[in-house]
C-alpha cells in the first residue's frame, strides 16, 4: 500500500448492509423484487446502487443515504470516487 493511500475502512456488518437500500431504487418496479440493493466500493467508503447508478459517502462509519448526496456522485465513475470521502457529505 503507498504511503498516501488511505487505510481500508471498517466494512459495514452484513446483516446492516442487507438491510440497506438506496431510497430512490427502492421504488423501482423494473428491477426485480429486490431493487436498490447496495454494495460496498473503494476501500469501504463508498455504497453504490447499480440500479439508480447513485453512490453514497460512508463517512465515520455511518452511510449518508440523503438523495441529494447520493445524485451529487452519480455522474462520478466508481474509480474516481474520493478515498476517504470529503468531510462536507455530513449534509
Amino acid at each position: 500500500m503507498a504511503e498516501n493511500e488511505p487505510q481500508e475502512a471498517p466494512a459495514l456488518s452484513p446483516d446492516f448492509l442487507e438491510l440497506l437500500r438506496c431510497p430512490v431504487a427502492v421504488h423501482y418496479t423494473d428491477r426485480g423484487d429486490d431493487p436498490g440493493r447496495l454494495r460496498l466500493a473503494r476501500n469501504n467508503y463508498w455504497l453504490i446502487c447499480d440500479d439508480s447508478g447513485y453512490k453514497y459517502p460512508i463517512i465515520d462509519g455511518i452511510p449518508r443515504m440523503l438523495v441529494e448526496i447520493g445524485a451529487r456522485y452519480k455522474d462520478v465513475p466508481e474509480d474516481q470516487l474520493p478515498v476517504p470521502p470529503p468531510e462536507d457529505d455530513l449534509a
